[in-house]
């Protein structure tokens, strides 16, 4: 991309005809205003509903062919990305390496402003080969213009190593061309503040991104109904909500759940394989390391069933 052309044409950075007087409204004005503008996000999401649909099950599939998921980008772009990497393992119980943010300025741009680092394509490619990504992989570069080099060399190198490559964007394809197998266009309109895009294109962002991780793992077998079977069990909240999860599921007062939850080593999934099957928790475990399928269909399965 041609870092000097003039970007006024790009739909993140075209004026908001609803916000010219913005300077000269009342606090709930402005308010009204936010709502308003941010009903946009949910029909933005509706409209990209096939895209992400397509790169949740590309990114199970990853999963279950011991691939990883990478999210690339600069600024409040990347940061959505690590944020979103950076909740699944407490949520899922998931090795961290599993899903990964990779942020232009490293982790240091988490908390300070480095956006001058994201004009570097080589960057974004010496990135993805610093992570040794590989054919099995999803790598979703994610620019809420388009434009972002950095992003751009991420996908290229992605896409040239193999690896199922997602771009994600407030712009359309027509706009701005991103290299890479599926297109996920979140058209979101121009922002409040103009060129602002950790407003609207921010919160359509963390909206696919939660659609995203949470779709892709229960695809891959992490949620039996609406529970986070796999959470991680390192605090009193989590260990409450296990217990709760353990109990709604099997009618087990809270005392004999958590007497369950202690065989299973406080392994949610496990103490549900256990009490449904009557299995030891050493083959409980056995199974669940070397069966690739989900809760629901190791339990039907099992002659117990």
């Amino acid at each position: 991309m041609d870092n000097l052309q003039s970007r006024g044409h790009l739909l993140t950075e075209q004026i908001n005809l609803e916000s010219q007087n913005l300077d000269r409204l009342s606090s709930l004005e402005i308010v009204d205003l936010f709502n308003r503008e941010d009903t946009k996000t949910i029909k933005a999401i509706a409209n990209a509903r096939i895209p992400l649909a397509k790169t949740i099950d590309a990114t199970a599939e990853a999963f279950h062919q011991g691939g990883r998921l990478f999210y690339v980008g600069a600024g409040t772009s990347g940061r959505l990305g690590v944020l979103d990497a950076a909740e699944c393992p407490p949520t899922f119980c998931t090795p961290p390496e599993l899903v990964q943010g990779i942020l232009a300025g490293g982790d240091a741009a988490l908390v300070k402003s480095s956006e001058a680092l994201e004009d570097r394509p080589e960057d974004g490619a010496q990135a993805i080969r610093d992570r040794q990504v590989s054919s099995l992989d999803v790598v979703i570069g994610i620019a809420a213009g388009g434009t972002t080099p950095f992003v751009h060399g991420a996908l290229q190198e992605a896409k040239a190593i193999g690896a199922t490559t997602v771009a994600m964007s407030c712009v359309s394809a027509e706009q701005v061309p991103m290299e890479a197998d599926i297109q996920l266009r979140l058209l979101v309109g121009a922002e409040i503040l103009s060129g602002s895009t950790r407003l609207k294109a921010g919160t359509v962002t963390k909206m696919a991104l939660n659609i995203i991780s949470t779709g892709a793992m229960v695809r891959y077998g992490k949620v039996y109904g609406n529970r986070m079977i796999d959470v991680a069990v390192t605090n009193d909240k989590l260990h409450d909500r296990a217990l709760r999860i353990v109990s709604d599921l099997t009618s087990l007062n809270r005392q004999e759940a958590e007497e369950l939850l202690i065989k299973s080593q406080k392994k949610v999934k496990l103490a549900l394989l256990m009490h449904w099957t009557g299995m030891s928790a050493e083959a409980g475990e056995a199974l669940l390391k070397t069966e690739q399928r989900d809760l629901r269909s190791l339990v039907e399965g099992h002659p117990s069933a």
